[in-house]
């Protein structure tokens, strides 16, 4: 339950954060996150693929 409420306070804080920022920055940042994200994705897909054939 306490991690609960410490997770919704870190939202909230990021929430009120990205109202407060220019669009463009929060559609940059956005982008950043998305590829990081998307690229950390195929990375462990590879990884699993080329581990499970040795």
């Amino acid at each position: 339950m306490l991690f609960l409420v410490a997770a919704l306070l870190l939202f909230g804080a990021v929430l009120g954060t990205v109202a407060h920022a220019p669009f463009a920055f929060t559609a940059v940042a956005a982008a950043v996150i998305a590829a990081w994200l998307g690229i950390f994705a195929l990375r462990e897909r590879h990884g699993r693929r080329r581990a499970s054939t040795r």
